[in-house]
């Protein structure tokens, strides 16, 4: 028992933080050098781990390194949008074998199924597998995700994608394992993985973009709800506080929030105080560039307005911005959120900009499929969604 403990630790660390001398290995899991040399070696013997070239650098001779053997598994994400679905394969270390940019079609009547099978099917060619030799796949998508059904929601801007089990159905026609996630779920992931929320139990995500979205962590694990709809905070009713006019009309129970953060909506927001751009993270950067702070304001308080109601049932450690809106205003734009949050709610949650760059959803997706690979293969156990969430640390013998 002791036995498979200490592997699983040292085969976690290494997941984790990449090749490691024996010694750095040693200190990681807190075993002694014959006890760590003899799990190496036992390791290797099983295939599991494998020397991965020497240490450089540093006086004294060179130092070999060790790592995961990749190839034990191999895994597949999707970041799915109505423009383009963006794949990525990697081995079960999480090193990224292969990558492909394709728009899909996403209409009513199209064959959604069968053209995203043939996507898959050469990302895996390029990274020099076959269908069969992936273990899993994970979407993200945009739009809320049933898993009692199956079925997607809340996902107009994907009509072909509606109305059926999309898990079932893809893992029936492709023959492996395909599940779907929503999209700031994902981005909530990796950014426990690497990001700002590293280290914590509970944190609120907020996309502001296009549209809105959210996630809630409690506990390291996503709350998702009975029906998928946990975090989906774009239908929630709330007063608009601006302090102009910006020619609307909210019936009394109040706006959708996510009819006054997104991106239409900033943008005339913007525009009743005298800023003009396209898109709401145009019009956040150019107000901060000349000094707008009417509307940067009004806008704080339209998003601390929404952020407010989860605060005050969950009460993170910590509120998260992304998205392009979110990235605009930076942390000038965050501390004005946690100003006008901190007027409506008891806990003074601090509110920062998510700080994971590239395609956060496809990442997400990736530490998903690769915590069930290796909660499948090695026995980690997976928290939530990323296996990297767990720490697990090693148990020294009673004699070694």
């Amino acid at each position: 028992m002791l036995r498979e403990i200490n592997d699983r630790a040292a085969i976690d660390v290494l997941l984790r933080e990449g090749p490691l001398t024996r010694s750095e290995l040693e200190a990681a899991i807190g075993l002694s050098k014959p006890a760590t040399a003899q799990l190496l070696t036992r390791l290797e013997q099983e295939d599991v781990v494998g020397k991965a070239g020497l240490r450089s650098g540093g006086r004294g001779p060179r130092a070999q390194r060790w790592a995961v053997n990749g190839a034990l598994g191999y895994v597949a994400a999707v970041d799915l949008t109505p423009s383009v679905a963006d794949f990525v394969v990697a081995d079960i270390a999480g090193a990224v074998l292969a990558e492909y940019q394709v728009p899909l079609p996403v209409h009513r009547g199209a064959d959604v199924v069968g053209t995203f099978g043939e996507a898959l099917s050469h990302v895996a060619r390029a990274a020099g597998l076959s269908l069969p030799e992936l273990a899993n796949v994970v979407i993200g998508a945009q739009g809320a995700f049933d898993p009692r059904t199956g079925l997607l929601s809340s996902a107009p801007h994907i009509p072909g994608w509606l109305g059926f089990d999309v898990p079932a159905r893809l893992s029936e026609e492709l023959g492996i394992e395909v599940t779907i996630e929503n999209d700031v779920n994902l981005v909530a992931v990796q950014e426990m993985s690497e990001g700002k929320a590293v280290g914590l139990d509970d944190f609120v995500l907020v996309w502001l973009s296009e549209g809105v979205g959210g996630a809630v962590v409690i506990g390291r694990r996503l709350l998702r709800g009975t029906t998928g709809g946990g975090g989906e905070i774009d239908w929630m009713r709330v007063p608009d506080p601006v302090s102009v006019d910006t020619g609307e009309q909210w019936p009394a129970a109040g706006a959708r929030f996510g009819n006054l953060v997104d991106s239409p909506a900033v943008v005339r927001l913007a525009a009743a105080h005298g800023v003009a751009a396209d898109t709401a993270w145009d019009a956040v950067a150019l107000a901060r560039k000349e000094g707008a702070d009417g509307f940067l304001d009004d806008f704080a308080r339209r998003v601390a307005g929404g952020v407010a109601s989860l605060v005050a049932v969950a009460d993170p450690q910590l509120v998260l911005l992304c998205g392009e809106t979110s990235r605009a205003g930076g942390e000038e734009f965050a501390a004005r959120v946690a100003e006008r949050l901190h007027e409506l709610v008891l806990p003074r949650t601090p509110v920062a900009v998510a700080s994971v760059r590239g395609n956060a959803v496809r990442a997400g997706a990736l530490q998903s499929a690769l915590a069930t690979a290796r909660a499948d293969v090695f026995g980690l156990v997976a928290n939530g969604l990323a296996a990297s969430e767990l720490s697990l640390r090693a148990v020294p013998a009673r004699t070694e």
